[in-house]
């Protein structure tokens, strides 16, 4: 797709491009759009598919299908198949009900003249109890494992948001609970907690990040990996996370993938000022479908024509394959990979900040993937999981001052590689209306890190030197028992796990690591529930920090006892259902930390980093921090208020950590974390228009971050500021002010043509359309002559001249248009 908007991979201290560089994509969609005189064809749009039983995988015959508030409809056959023809083009949803079972309504899909859309539609049985009960088919459903903090986000939505590019880190952003980054980041900050702190599947099989350029041993990154043609539903959950997701101590993004055509190979490509994509799909053999897609950036092309001082570019891959081997046994292969490289523009160096940029932004290059095999085999009551991947991150970078690669002149060569091989086995049943699932995990990492670093302690230049291998043994268990009572009014789950490793005592025993969770839900009436969640979850410390060493290869945060960071959540809330078409539900949460990485350098809590380039945790630590998050969420959603899809989100959160004294014992008071944001409001509201015309906006309001102040008396010092190129945080006032709030409002116009043998998209984004200017941290750079060389304090010569750096206020509006063809 094409995507404008150059500051997605600008550092912190970014510089804006004016309006006049960035017009163009906008002129060419506007000509485009107006200039085709193409004539749509009528609809002749295919939807096929099968109903099965989600318990034993048996086909459900003689379902009733229905398109959503439409009277179309057709009925399953023996094989549980059905068929619709002549739909019109667009997206649709469907109501699928049958006797014994309950009422289903699927995500919105995109359905073409072009090809046909294939769906596998999971039905589950009514127990004896919910017989009793007649409830209204809705598409809002509800988990009886997480009735709460679980949010559905349809492909409609992902296509579609406003100001999201396609990019589902940015999708979230509309949720209640997620806050959102002024900045050109995808950091996934959830409920108060920091970006390390999310786990990911795409489709059951772990992946440790989404995001190109990621931060090692966090999540975030400029750009997402995940190819959204390939999406079909997410399931979000902030809280309440079932027992076989483990690692999880904020979020967990549960990704669900369509297959590929059974008919014919179908081809989707797109082209545009940043990025090429090209994605095929169909069948391999009677039993086998795949989808593959690949996607090249040519970002470097665009930041040197605008002069930018770093030229990234990156690539990915991802692909499925699903065979039905028979009716009792199916087979997922799925991969997913990206190569980043980052260079350098030492031509651009006319500004000051091209010059501050060119002279700390280190050279990063990664490469990363994840393969891994599904295999699921139905029993009469039941089904079994086996699920077995491996996934691996290389990450290199490296910085020389003045950017002189000579050896006198290194301040940080780093290279990392992180692999890890899982397996996992679940064991899903239903016995006597109570449905059951457990299994347990297995997994070896393998972790090496050579570094080089300096840096600046207690005063002296220091240089970190070592090198450090780590092998690690992992392993799980886990079970969770949920059923419903009193005619389904009441749904109850108790869930147990527990997690250890071979890296130290104080991570071996599982009893040390048990992390129970019970939820509840009571139907009051029709419309209203009450729901409930408590866990204890748990989160091994990243790589990064488990094999930090000294010089001698002896791990120091093993030494220190280091131990699995711990969370205890409470959410309680409750939901009302207008009508079949809305939604609305109110939450509050309360999160407590326990024996997070306290930095022996910087003395804080990592719980305040993770949002930089780079890696994130590789520092001496002990596990001593402590912390609170707690809050309010309301959700109003409507899906069609007066024709339009409504989602408002408001959000209270606080986020704090206990001040350690000297022992690193915690005091009475709490100082605000760096996602402490207060206030976050999200309103999106999207419409469609006669002729295939859709048009949206998105406005969100953000509470201004906490942030700390720079150290003008250590960043001033020669040999402090040689070692790290940028100024220094003043810790002694961890997050001691706080920015302006931001608001910002989005605009996305999409245009569809879909014709007997292809189809096209046009889409219009356009990021903070008032052209509202952030509040950022100031930022310290070097006094220089005229000829550019940094000036001395002549009253000190140990000390360089500061001062800060004005930022040009020129336009941030950033648009940017897609074109999506399909055959």
């Amino acid at each position: 797709m094409l995507r404008g908007g150059v500051e997605k991979t600008i550092p912190n201290e970014k510089m804006r491009v004016s309006m006049k560089k960035t017009v163009f994509p906008l002129l060419l969609l506007i000509f485009v759009s107006s200039g085709l005189s193409l004539q749509a064809q009528p609809g002749k749009g295919v939807i096929e598919g099968r109903v099965y039983n989600a318990q034993n995988n048996e086909p459900v015959p003689f379902a009733n299908i229905l398109v959503w508030q439409t009277n179309i409809g057709s009925v399953s056959n023996y094989d549980g198949e059905f068929k619709f023809t002549g739909i019109e083009p667009g997206y649709v949803k469907l109501k699928v009900s049958s006797v014994g079972y309950q009422t289903y309504v699927t995500e919105a899909f995109l359905v073409t003249n072009a090809k046909p859309v294939y769906l596998e539609i999971p039905l589950q049985e009514k127990t004896e109890q919910l017989k009793e009960v007649v409830v209204k088919a809705s598409p809002f459903r509800m988990d009886k494992e997480s009735p709460v903090s679980l949010r559905r986000i349809g492909v409609e939505q992902i296509e579609k948001s406003p100001g999201a590019n396609r990019d589902i880190s940015r999708v979230i952003q509309s949720f209640p609970g997620v806050a959102s980054s002024v900045s050109f980041r995808n950091d996934v900050i959830v409920r108060g907690g920091g970006p390390s702190e999310n786990t990911f599947y795409l489709d059951e099989v772990e992946i440790p990040n989404i995001n190109h350029f990621a931060t090692q041993g966090a999540s975030g990154g400029p750009v997402g990996i995940i190819n959204v043609d390939f999406i079909r539903e997410v399931n979000f959950y902030s809280g309440a996370f079932p027992a076989n997701r483990g690692g999880a101590l904020s979020s967990v993004l549960d990704l669900k993938q369509v297959s590929g055509n059974k008919k014919k190979t179908e081809i989707q490509g797109a082209i545009g000022a940043s990025e090429a994509s090209l994605t095929f799909d169909g069948p391999l053999s009677d039993n086998t479908t795949f989808i593959f897609s690949a996607r090249r950036s040519y970002l470097q092309l665009l930041f040197d024509a605008l002069q930018l001082p770093f030229l990234p570019t990156f690539n990915d891959f991802q692909f499925k394959s699903k065979t039905r081997f028979d009716q009792k046994n199916e087979l997922k292969i799925i991969g997913l990979g990206a190569i980043d490289d980052f260079e350098l523009n030492r031509d651009a160096d006319d500004t000051e900040s091209q010059r501050y940029i060119l002279d700390y932004i280190p050279v990063n290059i990664q490469r990363n993937y994840t393969i891994g095999a599904v295999y699921k085999h139905y029993r009469e009551n039941g089904y079994g999981t086996w699920v077995l991947s491996r996934n691996f991150l290389r990450n290199r970078s490296y910085k020389y001052r003045n950017n002189r690669q000579v050896d006198s002149l290194k301040r940080l060569d780093y290279t990392s590689d992180e692999a890890e091989t899982k397996f996992r086995y679940e064991n899903t049943s239903t016995i006597k209306g109570y449905r059951i699932n457990a299994g347990l995990g297995l997994e070896y990492a393998g972790y090496t890190n050579s570094t080089f670093r300096k840096s600046f302690i207690d005063g002296e230049p220091v240089a970190i030197d070592y090198n450090s291998e780590l092998d690690l043994f992992k392993w799980s268990v886990f079970g969770q028992v949920s059923n419903s009572y009193f005619g389904g009014n009441l749904s109850l789950s108790l869930g147990v796990r527990t997690d250890a490793n071979n890296y130290s005592k104080s991570m071996s025993n599982p009893l040390d690591q048990i992390s129970p969770r019970f939820s509840a839900s009571f139907q009051l009436t029709p419309k209203w529930s009450l729901n409930f969640n408590t866990g204890r979850y748990y989160q091994l410390p990243p790589y990064t920090t488990l094999g930090y060493s000294n010089p001698q290869g002896e791990l120091l945060n093993k030494e220190n006892g280091l131990k699995y960071i711990s969370a205890d959540h409470v959410v309680g809330g409750v939901q009302y259902l207008p009508n079949q078409k809305s939604k609305i539900s109110l939450e509050g949460f309360y999160k407590n930390y326990k024996d997070y990485p306290f930095s022996l350098d910087d003395s804080i809590s990592l719980a305040n980093k993770g949002a930089d380039f780079g890696a994130y945790g590789d520092e001496e630590v002990k596990s001593a921090a402590e912390g609170r998050a707690y809050g309010l969420e309301l959700l109003y959603r409507h899906q069609d208020l007066l024709g339009s899809n409504v989602i408002l989100s408001y959000t209270y959160v606080r986020s704090a950590y206990r001040e350690l004294n000297d022992q690193l014992e915690p005091t009475g008071n709490f100082i605000p974390s760096s996602w402490d944001n207060r206030h976050l409001l999200n309103l999106t509201v999207t419409r469609e228009f006669d002729n295939n015309w859709q048009v949206g906006f998105k406005w969100r309001f953000v509470g201004g971050a906490p942030y700390t102040p720079l150290d003008r008396q250590k960043s001033s010092r020669i040999a402090a500021w040689n070692a790290r190129g940028r100024a220094y945080p003043d810790y002694d006032r961890l997050n001691a002010r706080r920015l302006n709030p931001f608001h910002q409002l989005d605009l996305r116009v999409d245009k569809q043509y879909f014709f007997d043998q292809w189809s096209l998209m046009l889409y219009l984004d356009v990021q903070n359309v008032y052209n509202f200017t952030a509040d950022e941290p100031p930022v310290l750079i070097r006094r220089t002559d005229e000829e550019g060389d940094p000036l001395v304090d002549p009253n000190d010569p140990g000390r360089y001249l500061l001062k800060k750096l004005q930022v040009e206020e020129s336009g941030n509006i950033l648009p940017s248009v897609g074109v999506i063809v399909e055959f």
